[in-house]
């Protein structure tokens, strides 16, 4: 089956190759990372929507970041989940291709969010006397709407380009997704402009954000470090540091996957660096903004208040 010679109709995802005692292990191990991040997701979203002093530009961004975390996580783990109760571990070819579309997508709207959480941070402490009338909440859910549009449209042409590949099998991706890379190592004929066109593009996507990120926040620590009150520098920091430790983990990640040597790698480093970054990561994010975050976690507190009091 692995090696026929007629067009592919699926591909078998090879995923975590182990005993069937460590595949239960990893499955229930997964299904509980899954549920704390939806958890952890929709409480942001709740105490956002329901706490009237939350419905301002940063909080409306984090809602929206948390949702399209619980849509990035739900793209593969499921999938993931089903093949380690399986024995097949089959995909179609447009199951591949839809999860291909989705994952990235998400991924690209994700670093278009974090761009303007980094714009907006930059304005409310180097322009605060501009950020109410730049940054109003219409504006900030015109930016959102923005991040979604370009997030889904950029990865159109890459999956268009790979899609039309021929492929003839071997059928066998050593990866638990439908990941660009073990894909195009697939094509019965080598395609050196499809890879450079998807290398140039995660470049340009992924290095264009992170200079942007970068140069927001050099200026914004500049103006903090101006501060002349350590209380005031101290209240200044505790705004963006949450989003700087989400940023370092998401760019870390992705940086080592697809953007250094390592990106040629075994498969198995591959698989690691891409867990951490679309199942680790949206696990982590609802912890680090709502541990850093005074305001986020006296409105969890109201919010689980709320809740024990209405099951009563």
């Amino acid at each position: 089956e692995n090696n026929h010679s007629g067009p592919v109709s699926e591909f078998i995802l090879l995923g975590f190759p182990c005993t069937s005692g460590i595949q239960i292990f990893l499955f229930a191990l997964f299904s509980v990372t899954y549920i704390l991040t939806l958890i952890g997701n929709l409480c942001i979203i709740c105490a956002v929507r329901w706490e009237h002093h939350l419905h301002t530009p940063m909080y409306i961004l984090l809602a929206n970041f948390s949702s399209l975390e619980i849509w990035y996580v739900t793209s593969t783990v499921p999938s993931m989940l089903a093949n380690f109760l399986t024995e097949t571990k089959i995909i179609s070819f447009s199951g591949c291709f839809l999860q291909f579309y989705f994952f990235f997508s998400m991924g690209s709207t994700e670093t278009f969010f974090l761009s303007v959480m980094a714009f907006d941070r930059y304005l409310a402490i180097c322009r605060p006397l501009h950020y109410p009338s730049i940054m109003t909440v219409r504006c900030c859910i015109r930016m959102g709407a923005c991040c979604w549009v370009c997030g889904f449209t950029c990865f159109l042409l890459p999956v268009y380009l790979i899609s039309q590949l021929p492929f003839c099998g071997p059928n066998s991706i050593d990866h638990f997704l439908c990941d660009p890379g073990p894909l195009m190592k697939l094509s019965c004929v080598p395609a050196p402009a499809t890879e450079v066109t998807c290398a140039v593009f995660n470049s340009v996507l992924i290095f264009s954000a992170f200079l942007f990120i970068s140069s927001s926040y050099t200026l914004v620590i500049r103006a903090v470090l101006r501060v002349p009150s350590a209380e005031g520098r101290r209240k200044a920091f505790s705004t963006c540091g949450s989003h700087l430790a989400v940023v370092s983990l998401f760019y870390g990640s992705i940086m080592v996957m697809y953007v250094s040597p390592t990106s040629g790698n075994a498969a198995g480093i591959q698989k690691i660096v891409t867990l951490f970054y679309s199942v680790l990561t949206p696990l982590f994010n609802p912890f680090i903004y709502s541990l850093w975050n005074k305001e986020k976690k006296e409105a969890l507190r109201k919010l689980f208040r709320t809740l024990r009091f209405a099951q009563r």
